[in-house]
Order: structure tokens, then sequence, then C-alpha cells
């Protein structure tokens, strides 16, 4: 016996069909930040590679996102560009991909991330319609603003404006206050008061949330070792 859907499926299917005509792949390496001026919620512990998209002219944020060995230590640190803008026309149902203009393979991630050339191709190898934009959105380091620095550019926020915005303009910032080097202070070492000099008033420092605590919970993961990252992850399993 031969099945007939309701006309109404019919629809629903023709319907949902033509509300994306293409998609949009990405390297692990890179994150997407806006489509449009809409946010893309991201976190670290998922990589969003695939990103659906309607047919037309799509402004998207996006920015090189990786972990490198650092240079004067043995361990591994975060590596972020400001973001850039790809506009990108989608004009029938096709596979579009995201890759480093100079390979797959980034030599030099450092530099690479000041000023990041990609190139999109097509599946099909069909003619691609796209134009990248460089921004030089900056956010301030944990560091910085644990210190004291000024909070900086929300990137996420940047990353929207810049995607809603008619023309991509590149994108302008305030400078922060230089923050003077301070040494390390063990949490364990006693402090010395002396009774004679008035007691100053210690900075409080800023609540943070949303990307700013994940920026916190990488810098401390960073710093742990192998022992206190598993009892970190034994809790942190616990708590979903």
């Amino acid at each position: 016996m031969k099945s007939v859907l309701p006309v109404g499926a019919l629809l629903a299917l023709a319907a949902s069909s033509s509300v994306f005509a293409g998609s949009l792949t990405i390297p692990m390496s890179f994150e997407y930040l806006a489509l449009d001026g809409q946010e893309i919620s991201t976190n670290s512990f998922t990589h969003k590679a695939e990103l659906d998209l309607s047919p037309g002219t799509h402004k998207i944020a996006i920015r090189y996102h990786d972990m490198v060995d650092d240079e004067f230590s043995d361990s591994q640190t975060f590596i972020k560009s400001a973001p850039f803008i790809l506009t990108l026309r989608v004009d029938g149902d096709y596979d579009y991909f995201l890759k480093p203009a100079n390979g797959d393979q980034i030599k030099q991630p450092k530099q690479f991330a000041k000023s990041p050339q990609v190139v999109v191709s097509r599946a099909d190898k069909g003619e691609v319609s796209y134009k990248v934009v460089q921004t030089d959105y900056k956010e301030d380091s944990f560091v910085g603003r644990l210190f004291g620095g000024s909070k900086g550019v929300d990137i996420d926020e940047a990353a929207a404006a810049a995607t809603a915005a008619g023309t991509v303009a590149v994108a302008s910032t305030v400078p922060s206050a230089p923050v003077s080097p301070a040494a390390p202070v063990s949490p364990s070492a006693p402090v010395l008061v002396d009774s004679n000099v008035p007691a100053a008033t210690s900075p409080v420092p800023p609540a943070v949330g949303g990307a700013h605590a994940q920026q916190m919970l990488q810098y401390w993961w960073l710093q742990a070792d192998e022992k206190t990252r598993k009892e970190f992850m034994s809790w942190a399993i616990k708590q979903l």
C-alpha cells in the first residue's frame, strides 16, 4: 500500500528545503562569531564547523583561534586573531569551505593571527563570490583585566555590529591604559602590614561572566598541572 504524505507536511518540507540553500564549513582552528548581526553561540568544548546559509548575501564574522606551543615553556597557550568579516553570496545549493590561503597547515600561527588570509572554495569547484575585510577589534587579555586594565571590546558584540552594518568598516578601538607589570604573588605567602602606614583600598576585580568567565577557565587550566586538571575534570563532570 502506497503511503501519501499530507499536503501540510509536503508544504512544510518544501519550505524547509528552501530556507537554507547552502552551507559554510570552517576548520577547527577558526570560530564563528556572528552572522548578519546575530551573535553565534559557541563554547570551548564543542566546535561549530558548519553554518547553514539561506540564499542571498551574508556577512559572517570569523576569527582564528588556536592553541599553540608556548615559546618560553613546555605548556601551550591560546592565540586569537581580531575578527574578519566574510561577505559571501550564496546563489545555490552549494557547500562552501573556508581555509587558510597558504594551505591547511598554518606554519606560523602568531604571524597568521595578526591578519588571517583565507580563501573560500565551493565543493563543485564553481566560482565563489566573496570578500574578506580585516578588522582591528582587540579584547584585553585576561591578565590585563585582572590587574585593573580596561574592559576592552566585547568581541562578540563588536562582530555582530559589524556584520549588521550595510557596509563593513574597519573597526576602531580605544586603547587600554598601560598596565604596570606586577610580580606574581603566591596565594600562601604571608602578607606583612605596617601598622604605621594607612591601609590602601584594594581594587576589586570587576565581575566577570560569559566570554570573560570562559577566558578565566582557559587561563587557569593552562596554569594547572596534570593532577589538578584531572581533579577539576572529575569535579566538573559531577556538576553536569
